[in-house]
């Protein structure tokens, strides 16, 4: 008895979690691959396709929305990594949820009141930009 209601609790434990994962259902993946033509939303390419969060799953991106799940080949889909741009070919290809954020809490403050922060942008090199703003997108001129 004991055994089967750690069993069943287990299982019970797992459905939860499947709510809350990557996994892209079948349907899903269909609407994007036509919605997108099968190729990469980055470069064009048609070989390796994986499918990528918009907003990163880390950031609370979901799985079960279409809107947020985009066709990327795999090359662009490692070099764009949690952020929203490509490194390979220096194009925005998704939404980094940090800058949304960023953007959301510093419009409710105007400029001059404001402290500067660190730039939520990155450089080519894919490393977070050392440079300060007080730019209500959270972002300094380089990555405006």
């Amino acid at each position: 008895m004991k055994k089967l209601i750690v069993f069943l609790s287990l299982l019970l434990i797992s459905f939860s979690g499947f709510s809350q994962s990557r996994y892209i259902s079948e349907t899903i993946k269909k609407i994007v691959y036509s919605r997108d033509g099968g190729v990469c939303q980055c470069c064009g390419s048609s070989e390796s396709l994986e499918y990528d969060h918009i907003i990163p799953f880390s950031c609370g991106g979901s799985s079960t929305e279409a809107s947020n799940i985009q066709l990327l080949c795999l090359k662009c889909n490692r070099s764009k990594s949690n952020s929203c741009y490509c490194k390979i070919h220096n194009r925005k290809v998704g939404s980094n949820c940090c800058d949304s954020q960023t953007r959301n809490a510093s419009s409710t403050h105007s400029s001059s009141t404001s402290t500067a922060r660190q730039c939520s942008g990155t450089t080519q090199k894919g490393a977070r930009c050392r440079n300060m703003t007080k730019n209500a997108s959270g972002r300094c001129h380089y990555h405006d």
